[in-house]
């Protein structure tokens, strides 16, 4: 028995282990944050400034480093602008409202003669 026999190669190695991209932490928090700026009331606003920053933070990494979780960091943009837009929309409502009947009851008031 010869024991530096060694098994015939047939020029093919196997393929490497699979090894799954990494997400971007930053696209995952900016979806959150844009679905809660869509959903919260009152601080809607302020989560959907804060979504939107993410979002951008996270497609100039992904960019970068070649990560996964592009189509979250939109889908966390859009839903940022969105919520964003409509509490900012409701918030000039909000104001316009105030001072108009702010306005209107203090004219009513003054008309009064005493």
């Amino acid at each position: 028995m010869d024991h530096n026999y060694k098994e015939p190669q047939y020029g093919f190695s196997p393929p490497p282990p699979f090894t799954p991209q990494k997400t971007n932490g930053k696209s995952i928090a900016a979806l959150v944050l844009g679905i809660l700026a869509i959903v919260l009331p009152y601080i809607g606003f302020i989560v959907g400034i804060i979504a939107i920053i993410f979002a951008s933070l996270s497609l100039k990494e992904i960019k970068r480093t070649q990560e996964q979780g592009r189509g979250l960091a939109i889908a966390g943009l859009v839903c940022g602008i969105v919520g964003t837009a409509v509490y900012a929309v409701i918030l000039l409502f909000v104001v316009i409202a105030f001072f108009a009947f702010f306005d209107a009851g203090f004219s009513s008031f003054n008309s009064y003669n005493f």
